[in-house]
């Protein structure tokens, strides 16, 4: 039987059945269609008795498009797809084809001479990696999560506790006794959810599971906007962990990239001869840093695109919250680029005002439709209003990292600390703007990649000396005001530098002092969590007040977290230097008894056991303006929590 011949090719695709309404069409192209999975890709279906799968791709500039697979020999000429209108959509039902057929869109451009195999923009499913082929699936699955989810908005409200657990699902945990392979969805769910609620961490933040060729992007090189990736399992595996972290009261946040899109042949670029998604002029539409195109936020069609990208994890994933990638190099369009190697906007200004427009739509788009999640910006910029509403002129997310916090802190823990007297500022200068927006402290990914050692590693002094700044800084980051959050491994201190082809070191916690930090970073939750001036003001100047941030000399800095009136505060006093510091005066605004909750330097987290026989009696002595004052035994390298009462 030949395959091309005109009457058995029009058999072999019928056009009278569409997903795609006029109204479709029109708010597709329009850049306000943010449903598109639901009638784009590939959706198997019923039609007259007769099943198949319906197929709809987006290529304005294409002269032909059919669908190619393992069912017709991957040949072009079988299964041609009709154009919709002049929508640019390629659409036609394909009997006899269902879940799990491999296929791909073969387009002939009007670009003379281009022919090209992509995957499908919007495939739910996609062949294990280096494999590009998209795979015919659904996404049926029974949830059981509701109780949950019923009680999200209380996790995800800003007065609430947020301590996250940053997690790249390939290298957290791997099986050496069959060749180190990586956990799968199934896998890793009731390990991953025993020992984020054993340490206390409210939310997990998974690096991008949006398919991606490249193993070695950890997910920041998206090709499968729609697709979880099938390194480790199925749509319906990725639905199951999912489903398992919320019945464990863990919410799930997933990265997610519209910032940039790889260069690979079966991907975006390029898609139909036409630059479609990114911009033509590589002044606008490359990244000179990441070697990678830049998606045209101007474009309707490609506004659709993300916006339904997004929504797509938040409809049918049931995520929490998206933590939306290398915000900065969306909003200027000078990033990483010298004179002359930009185009201004129409006001001659370096931001770039369709990405700011999108943004916008995002954030309003998600917290319209799901008003219980949060939305995080990683922006390393001093960008104005991240965190504000747009009606305020904002942009809109939730909650933005800050990454001042985390540059300056980690250099000032990277000093010995006869040196730290001289770089005092480096810990108190966030308090100049830290309710400017509402903050996440992020100790990420980042700062253990690309040669920077792990956290550990930047300690100074010997083994005991690192585990103890290691501990002081988790207590200063819990001091904070602002969310926290920590990259997996630094919870037990992992010495290595983290690969993403290789499992964490876990053989590590049968030494003490990863247990006892451990056990610290576990305290330090509980108390975050069991706290509420720990967290109820975590984005509000009401809910802190510095005691002493100037003495700079003894490295010393106390402060108090204040909660609602009618809660006691928390005072926290900070030894920054190994001389423990005897005999302190620390001025308080009541007397009476003051617990020690917290001591860095207990023994059962790895310290020397030095403190304050657990607590203190407030003098009737004025200090640091404050009517009483605590004469309390500062550890070395050691952070106290202390509580009246």
């Amino acid at each position: 039987m030949t395959l091309n011949s005109p009457t058995q090719e029009k058999s072999l695709v019928r056009y009278d059945v569409s997903l795609l309404t006029a109204e479709d069409f029109y708010l597709f192209n329009e850049g306000s269609h943010y449903r598109i999975y639901e009638k784009m890709g590939a959706h198997p279906v019923e039609s007259d008795g007769t099943t198949g799968t319906v197929f709809g791709v987006w290529a304005p500039n294409a002269r032909k498009v059919s669908v190619v697979g393992d069912f017709n020999g991957w040949n072009p000429q079988s299964h041609q797809l009709q154009a919709r209108g002049s929508s640019g959509v390629w659409e036609g039902f394909i009997p006899g084809i269902g879940k799990g057929t491999l296929y791909k869109f073969h387009i002939n451009s009007n670009a003379e001479g281009h022919e090209t195999e992509k995957a499908d923009p919007v495939a739910l499913f996609s062949e294990t990696p280096p494999r590009t082929a998209s795979v015919v699936w659904n996404l049926d699955y029974t949830w059981n999560d509701s109780a949950f989810l019923e009680t999200r908005a209380a996790a995800n409200s800003l007065h609430a506790p947020i301590s996250i657990y940053e997690v790249h699902l390939g290298s957290w945990m791997r099986i050496p006794e069959e060749g180190n392979r990586s956990l799968s969805y199934r896998e890793i769910a009731p390990r991953l959810a025993e020992h984020v609620n054993k340490l206390g961490f409210t939310h997990v933040e998974l690096l991008p599971i949006m398919e991606h060729p490249f193993y070695g992007s950890w997910g920041y090189q998206t090709t499968g906007y729609f697709s979880p990736t099938a390194r480790y399992g199925t749509p319906q595996d990725f639905m199951f962990l999912v489903d398992y972290l919320h019945q464990h009261g863990i919410a799930v946040i997933l990265d997610w990239v519209p910032s940039h899109f790889p260069s690979d042949g079966h991907g975006l670029a390029f898609f139909d001869g036409t630059h479609l998604f990114e911009h033509s002029d590589a002044r606008q539409g490359f990244h000179p840093d990441w070697k990678t195109f830049i998606f045209n936020y101007g474009r309707t069609e490609v506004r659709s695109f993300l916006m339904s990208s997004a929504m797509f994890w938040l409809d049918k994933y049931h995520a929490d919250g998206l933590r939306v990638d290398a915000v900065a190099s969306m909003l200027y369009l000078d990033y990483s680029r010298k004179a002359g190697e930009w185009i201004p906007n129409k006001y001659g200004g370096r931001e770039n005002l369709e990405a700011i427009d999108f943004l916008r739509r995002f954030n309003l788009e998600a917290y319209k439709e799901h008003p219980d999640i949060q939305t995080y910006a990683e922006e390393s910029t001093s960008y104005a209003m991240v965190s504000r509403p747009t009606h305020l002129g904002g942009l809109g997310f939730g909650l933005k990292w800050d990454m001042g916090w985390m540059h300056d802190t980690l250099k000032y823990f990277s000093q010995d600390p006869i040196h730290r007297q001289y770089h005092h500022n480096k810990l108190t200068f966030r308090m100049l703007y830290s309710f400017q927006e509402n903050f996440v402290l992020p100790l990420s990914h980042d700062e253990v990649v690309h040669g920077k050692g792990s956290l550990i590693g930047k300690m100074p002094g010997d083994e005991w000396q690192k585990f103890a700044n290691l501990r002081l800084l988790y207590a200063y980051m819990f001091a904070q005001p602002g969310k926290k959050l920590l990259f997996m491994g630094d919870e037990f201190g992992q010495v290595s530098e983290w690969g993403h082809d290789r499992s964490l070191d876990w053989d590590v916690l049968q030494y003490p002092v990863h247990r006892g930090l451990m056990n610290w970073v576990e305290q330090l939750n509980r108390l975050y969590r069991n706290e509420p001036a720990l967290h109820w003001f975590d984005n509000d100047p009401n809910g802190f007040e510095w005691i002493d941030c100037n003495d700079a000399p003894l490295s010393v800095v106390s402060l108090l977290r204040k909660g609602k009136p009618d809660e006691e505060p928390i005072l926290i006093a900070c030894n920054f230097t190994p001389v423990p510091r005897v005999g302190y005066l620390v001025g308080v605004p009541s007397g009476g008894y003051w617990r020690e909750l917290l001591n860095s330097d207990g023994q059962e987290y790895g310290g020397s056991g030095m403190g304050n026989m657990g607590g203190a009696e407030a003098l009737a002595e004025k200090t640091h303006g404050r009517p009483f004052s605590l004469r309390l035994t500062l550890p070395p390298l050691g952070a106290l929590f202390l509580k009246r009462g």
